[in-house]
């Protein structure tokens, strides 16, 4: 991490190469992200349906691998649509001609629903509720009141459900239903599992980090979507559901396996490993292993971390083989709003800074009188992020994507589009636009926005109206647009209330030391079964992780010094290396739990205070305890 911290850019360039690079399924989601785009602008040339490249732009936004996922995002965007256009109708008529109302009550709104969107299960819906409010407000300045009240409104209303209700039949018809994106969850983890026993006890870790980052709150909904839209029948989505959580558990186990097993033993269970993934991937249950070791529910005297982690990694495998996958152990539902949500005043400062920068970008372009550079207030919504370093990451994201779909577009309008004849030849050029856009989208969050970015602005350039456009002006006020969003918003987020990603850093961080006090304090069978707390601890450390690896985007002055850079970074790997041998530990460790509370509560503080060391005496003087003290050490500082 120190080298990285001397020259970053390298690094990030080299990463953002291996995000670029194919992956299974993502092509398959690219061309379905683009046909459907094609089809959404297809409908919108035919019935007039107005601002094409926005509702283009939400089926971008929205698009996920699991097609029932779409499909309840789409119903569900359409009935907030609806409520939220009609309960504009009164709002219009009593601010119509009192444009300081109007402002202020869009400043409410926007607040309010920004503000749930970061603090509530909500997410990313809540900010596009308050771009659609925002966005019907505007309108008063270029129609009259009446025709804002009925035209004006339902124009807004389909701009967003006439992209989303083809996206519900288009993935009705093509989607890839959830299980069997569960199914191949749980094939590509046993393959994990079998890589890691093969590579050397030292390279294994770097095999599974991966999949153990991912951890298993996606694997949840899954299974809750397969059971709503009865995409499987209930057997197979119940053994799925216990799969998905056992194959976890395999990874912890072998994960936590001594590097003193024999290498004829990681053979023999790496091949069951590989047995087990064809099975799966080819619709059917693994078979039991045929293996002496003493049962799941007979426990060794004096067991040691060798006899745990196996028999855990034999114990999964029989589970496998159970029609319940091994469990019908299911995942705790999070409450709809953050337990810090009106305690941390991060939320309020999130939702005000938004807020006040898609009203600058408003009264901007209002004042100069320049309404073709209404994006800028778009953008305010969707380019905004919790940290400095986010926002600005997303904000370079978003500058090249656009500067990249711009690109595209013009060239389309001057070699292109002048030879198209029919609404035919305009989804072939949309289809091959946007091919290229969701394929970067499709990649990890480090890069999917500039994807989305340059869907956007190729968009935005070829369609205005209700057919190919030749006009190059339009394309280009839309794209000062964006760049003037971009500006205000890092100005914003930059200057009033800056939240380095450090502090984001020691919060994920105390809680996967929280979560780390948890387990320790569990008797052992309780602890190797609690695979909620391992899941969470391994996504918040890797969420610590990436955030570190966005320092670079943050001003200098806000930066922390390369040793709290690199220490930040030792405690995440010294916490993720902690917890398989917590898990499979063959005794309570109710000392250690208390020294994991303190480190987690100093870590969060970030005060640097000296926290006591760890004696022989509180516990297991092995491989353990040492983690543990080198963890209250790093905490400290």
């Amino acid at each position: 991490m120190a080298a990285a911290a001397d020259r970053p850019w390298p690094a990030m360039a080299r990463q953002a190469w291996r995000d670029l690079l194919p992956f299974p399924g993502r092509f398959g989601l690219a061309w379905r992200v683009a046909l459907l785009c094609a089809l959404v602008a297809a409908v919108a040339m035919l019935y007039k349906v107005p601002e094409a490249a926005i509702g283009c732009y939400l089926v971008i936004f929205i698009a996920r691998p699991d097609g029932a996922e779409c499909v309840g995002q789409g119903i569900g965007l359409i009935i907030l649509a609806g409520v939220v256009v009609l309960a504009m109708a009164p709002l219009i008529a009593a601010t119509a001609d009192n444009p300081m109302l109007r402002i202020a009550i869009l400043a409410l709104l926007s607040f309010v629903f920004v503000f749930l969107g970061a603090a509530s299960q909500l997410g990313e819906i809540g900010s596009i509720i308050g771009l659609v409010i925002a966005f019907v407000l505007t309108l008063v300045d270029q129609l009259p009141a009446g025709e804002i009240a009925t035209r004006g409104l339902l124009y807004a209303w389909q701009m967003a459900a006439m992209p989303m209700a083809l996206m519900i039949v288009f993935n009705i018809v093509l989607g890839t239903p959830p299980h069997r994106l569960l199914r191949r969850t749980v094939a590509e983890r046993l393959v994990a599992a079998a890589d890691a026993l093969a590579l050397s006890p030292a390279a294994a870790p770097g095999r599974l980090a991966a999949p153990l980052a991912e951890g298993i709150s996606a694997d949840g909904q899954k299974v809750m979507l397969a059971r709503l839209f009865h995409t499987a029948p209930s057997a197979e989505v119940t053994w799925l559901s216990g799969a998905a959580r056992t194959s976890y558990q395999l990874l912890l186990a072998v994960a936590a396996l001594p590097a003193g097993m024999t290498e004829e033993t990681r053979a023999q269970l790496a091949d069951h490993c590989r047995k087990a993934a064809g099975h799966v991937s080819a619709g059917r249950r693994p078979e039991a292993p045929q293996t002496d070791a003493a049962p799941e529910s007979e426990t060794p005297v004096d067991p040691t971390p060798v006899s745990t982690a196996q028999a855990a990694v034999t114990a999964a495998f029989a589970g496998l083989a159970r029609a319940d996958g091994g469990t019908r152990a299911v995942a705790p539902k999070p409450p709809f709003l953050a337990v810090d949500a009106f305690t941390n005043p991060d939320y309020q400062r999130y939702a005000l800074k938004t807020t006040a920068a898609a009203i600058i970008c408003y009264l901007t372009y209002s004042l100069i009188g320049w309404q073709g550079i209404h994006t800028a207030m778009i953008t305010c919504y969707v380019a905004a992020l919790g940290t400095t370093a986010e926002t600005v990451h997303k904000l370079a994201l978003r500058i090249s994507g656009c500067l990249l779909g711009a690109g595209l577009g013009f060239f389309s309008i001057l070699f292109v589009i002048p030879h198209l004849e029919s609404v035919g030849g305009l989804m072939v050029l949309v289809f091959l636009g946007i091919l290229p856009a969701a394929w970067i989208s499709s990649g990890s969050e480090r890069i999917s926005y500039a994807g989305v970015q340059v869907g956007l602005a190729f968009l935005l350039t070829i369609l205005n109206g209700f057919a190919p456009s030749l006009d190059m002006s339009a394309g280009r006020d839309r794209i000062v647009g964006i760049l003037l969003g971009n500006l205000v918003v890092y100005l914003i987020f930059t200057g009033i209330w800056p939240k380095s990603a450090v502090l984001d850093v020691r919060a994920r961080l105390s809680r996967a030391l929280d979560a780390l006090a948890r387990l320790a304090a569990q008797e052992p069978a309780e602890r190797a079964q609690a695979v909620d707390d391992a899941s969470l601890v391994e996504t918040e450390a890797e969420k610590a992780r990436q955030q570190l690896l966005l320092l670079p985007f943050e001003p200098a002055w806000q930066r922390p010094t390369r040793m709290r850079i690199a220490r930040l970074d030792a405690l995440i790997a010294d916490v993720r290396a902690a917890l398989p041998v917590l898990l499979f530990a063959g005794a309570s460790s109710p000392d250690i739990s208390v020294h994991f509370a303190r480190a987690a509560e100093e870590v969060g503080r970030g005060s640097g205070g000296d926290l006591p060391d760890m004696s022989e005496a509180d516990g297991d003087p092995g491989v353990l305890a040492a983690l543990v003290r080198r963890i209250e050490r790093l905490a400290a500082g």
